[in-house]
């Protein structure tokens, strides 16, 4: 069996190079205030972009599978916070306080988006309901992540900054910009569509900007001195034994609950993901400055592995996928053939002529002609 392994994903060295940047030359005094300026003006153009890409239509078209997003949503926030409460206890006598704090805090985070859609995408599941579920998830979190870290880590005496001005913050810098952007879809939304790719730096050099000024001000503190690779190790497999029971307990949710295979597919991807563009702003707003470097640590050593083991599973599947359509890819009776060009009517995917009744109607020839239709593949 061929094993693939995962391309690391080029922003995760711009992160690593944004910690040894602020690592080597940390920002000090007017500086930091100047960087810590503009990390707030994008965290706002951030959320602000997010509500305006927020799609009505395409929430509309999957929130029918609301038993599937309720379970995606416990997963998000009740079994992953349970799982952070007992590795933050774990963990928390034998590595700094802080970083057994910032497990806790990136298991009350909200899921993934992008990542999401795009591994469904991948794996041949339902994307719509995948968009719908990615984007309940952080929109509720910018609601109940505040409030969950306010019962779980404030209320236990590890708050770094006073509870109203974190509310405060919230609302000013994630809540008001994401309902502003997203009321003004109609006007703007049209053009943001279009540019998706033009935007698609603002997500992360939003998120570059705090990563880096939260470890200047982490440096200046002294991070390095009370972090080690015994405490990187340990975070490493907190986080590994996190993401293996939530995919464990995914799989086993998925067939007791009879959910079709497309559907497992966003459960999983929506169910088992943390969101480091929504979870960096947010430390940033809930935390006090000398304490985001440490708190978000664990963060990005989860964000990568579970980008490295969703990418494999993803690509399993579509490899399953691909495989099963080959298999298929045999002359069909014409009362077969017949019900597949109907099944394709059904679903709007224009049939080409190859696949005409009585020529060479076939599963291999549909799937890539719906692979084409995506813009998954070359014509």
């Amino acid at each position: 069996m061929r094993i693939t392994i995962p391309k690391v994903d080029p922003f995760l060295m711009w992160l690593v190079g944004c910690v040894v940047a602020a690592s080597v030359l940390p920002a000090r005094g007017a500086v930091l205030t100047a960087f810590d300026t503009a990390a707030d003006g994008a965290i706002v153009l951030l959320f602000f972009l997010h509500g305006a890409k927020l799609s009505r239509e395409a929430v509309l078209a999957g929130i029918g599978h609301w038993r599937l997003h309720l379970m995606a949503l416990a997963f998000t926030y009740i079994l992953f916070p349970a799982l952070g409460l007992a590795a933050a206890s774990l963990t928390g006598r034998i590595i700094d306080p802080s970083l057994a704090v910032g497990l806790l805090f990136l298991a009350l985070l909200p899921s993934t988006v992008q990542s999401s859609i795009a591994y469904t995408a991948m794996a041949g599941g339902n994307v719509a309901a995948a968009v719908c579920s990615a984007s309940l998830s952080n929109l509720l979190g910018i609601v109940l992540t505040p409030l969950l870290v306010a019962v779980f880590i404030h209320s236990g005496g590890n708050a770094g900054m006073d509870e109203w001005a974190s509310v405060q913050k919230i609302g000013t810098q994630l809540l008001l910009p994401f309902l502003a952007g997203h009321l003004l879809r109609p006007l703007i939304g049209t053009w943001i569509d279009g540019h998706k790719k033009l935007l698609q730096p603002v997500d992360r050099s939003s998120v570059l900007l705090v990563v880096y000024s939260a470890f200047s001000a982490a440096v200046v503190n002294g991070v390095w001195q009370r972090v080690g690779l015994f405490e990187l190790g340990v975070l490493l497999a907190a986080s590994a034994v996190m993401l293996g029971i939530v995919i464990a307990v995914n799989g086993v949710v998925a067939r007791a609950a009879g959910l079709k295979r497309e559907d497992a597919i966003v459960l999983l991807f929506c169910g088992s993901k943390k969101s480091l563009v929504s979870g960096v702003p947010m430390a940033g707003a809930l935390f006090a400055p000398a304490q985001v470097g440490m708190v978000i640590l664990p963060l990005m050593i989860f964000h990568q592995l579970q980008l490295f083991v969703c990418a494999w599973l993803a690509g399993r599947w579509r490899r399953e996928l691909d495989a099963a359509a080959a298999a298929a890819a045999v002359p069909l009776p014409p009362q077969d053939e017949a019900a597949m060009l109907a099944r394709a009517g059904e679903i709007g995917l224009p049939v080409p002529e190859e696949c005409r009744p009585g020529v060479s109607a076939n599963l291999a020839l549909l799937t890539r002609h719906a692979r084409i239709a995506l813009g998954e593949e070359g014509a």
